[in-house]
């Protein structure tokens, strides 16, 4: 066996007519000078050198024997690998080495692993930036991404807006959020404001002290005036009401019913309808009582033929009429009137009867008319039946006579 060495080169002679050629690797990271500039490192491999970032682990494969006595590896079993560092050998081609999912690599734990072509890097997550070996989160929220807040969070920031405020397409500004149509607690009305909402109630309801919530308004509470009788609170608003016998004009005013002119009365036959506040009487068509005797509808007299006539005021008619409660006083409320006059008759008005609490008096106008005048208060439900008397005194005929007007006074139970 001869070696010969020549130019990096050794041949081993086996016999005279074969050489088997073998080459010797140069290191050229100790021969080149800063064979690689910057961040980079050199790492040498079989036939060539590498220049990789210093993070980079390499795995070199195994160099020849520098042994004086170089043994030639035929019989070896030691995998031999004809690829560069960072391949492997598949049949007879070399694929890339994915260091990163063989764990072949020096990336810190808050480093990523990315596999490139023969090699691997070592980066940060989006959201970190490297200070020395290690990833620190950068704080997004310094540069003022957000229009309202920011919150930073590992690896990115997110942002929020104010109350009354929503994020807008972008995730970055912030838009007025309409509460009004979002649900917004407002029992009856709901206002939209730029950066809130108002509730309102309806008419007849106050806004509670929560700022959503309604609650009726009791009107009735508020006057004893806004209703002529009474007053009835509804949800929302009121209403006013009339006692039996009375219909409400207009909103809040009651009139009397007119049952003798609307049918709504049960007098009979001889019975006459007489209307009063509240109500109705029926009285008796002949209300003449002996000796007194029927001439027409609401006149009596007491013939002169009859002794017991002597005394009697000779004639008496009937009328009717109706006032309210608590009338003030002194009221004039009924007028009598002669409707028969004498030449030289003298005539005077008194109460002839009914007027025992002497709550009436009458005032005289002239010779043939005289007013009938309420003295004290009076409260109704209640009725007065007047004879209301006119003497007549005619001096050159010697002639004296008299003659009543019965007068029945029904006082409603209201004043109204």
């Amino acid at each position: 066996m001869v070696l010969i060495i020549l130019f990096g080169k050794f041949c081993i002679y086996v016999d005279d007519s074969f050489c088997s050629l073998f080459y010797l690797d140069i290191n050229e990271c100790e021969t080149i000078q800063q064979a690689c500039q910057g961040e980079m490192k050199c790492f040498n491999h079989y036939g060539g050198y590498l220049c990789l970032p210093r993070s980079a682990y390499v795995i070199t494969a195994p160099e020849p024997s520098s042994q004086s006595e170089p043994s030639v590896p035929v019989e070896s079993n030691e995998a031999f690998n004809p690829c560069s560092v960072g391949y492997r050998a598949q049949g007879d081609t070399c694929v890339d080495i994915n260091e990163c999912e063989l764990d072949m690599h020096d990336c810190q734990p808050s480093q990523e692993c990315i596999n490139t072509v023969g090699t691997y890097t070592c980066q940060c997550p989006d959201g970190y930036s490297k200070i020395g070996i290690e990833c620190v989160d950068i704080d997004e929220c310094r540069y003022r991404y957000c229009q309202h807040r920011c919150v930073n969070v590992p690896g990115s920031f997110s942002c929020e807006c104010e109350p009354g405020f929503q994020l807008a397409g972008n995730n970055r500004s912030c838009v007025d959020a309409n509460e009004c149509e979002m649900g917004a607690p407002c029992q009856q009305r709901c206002y939209n404001s730029y950066g809130t909402f108002l509730c309102r109630c309806d008419q007849g309801y106050d806004l509670g002290p929560d700022g959503y919530s309604c609650s009726d308004i009791d009107e009735c509470s508020y006057s004893s005036f806004l209703c002529q009788f009474q007053c009835v609170n509804e949800p929302g608003r009121f209403s006013c009401v009339c006692p039996e016998g009375y219909e409400l004009v207009g909103t809040r005013l009651c009139q009397d019913v007119n049952e003798c002119e609307t049918g709504a009365h049960q007098c009979g036959e001889g019975q006459v309808c007489v209307n009063i506040h509240g109500g109705h009487k029926c009285v008796s068509s002949n209300r003449c009582q002996d000796p007194y005797i029927q001439v027409s509808e609401n006149r009596c007299i007491c013939p002169v033929v009859k002794p017991e006539c002597r005394d009697l005021p000779f004639s008496i008619v009937h009328r009717y009429m109706s006032i309210t409660s608590e009338r003030s006083i002194p009221s004039d409320i009924f007028q009598i009137q002669a409707t028969s006059v004498y030449p030289g008759a003298y005539n005077s008005f008194r109460i002839r009867s009914g007027d025992e609490h002497e709550e009436f008096y009458i005032r005289q106008i002239n010779n043939i008319s005289a007013m009938l005048v309420l003295a004290r208060a009076v409260t109704g439900p209640k009725e007065y039946i007047l004879d209301l008397e006119m003497v007549s005194v005619n001096p050159l005929m010697n002639y004296q006579t008299s003659s009543v007007l019965r007068l029945s006074i029904y006082v409603g139970p209201h004043a109204f």
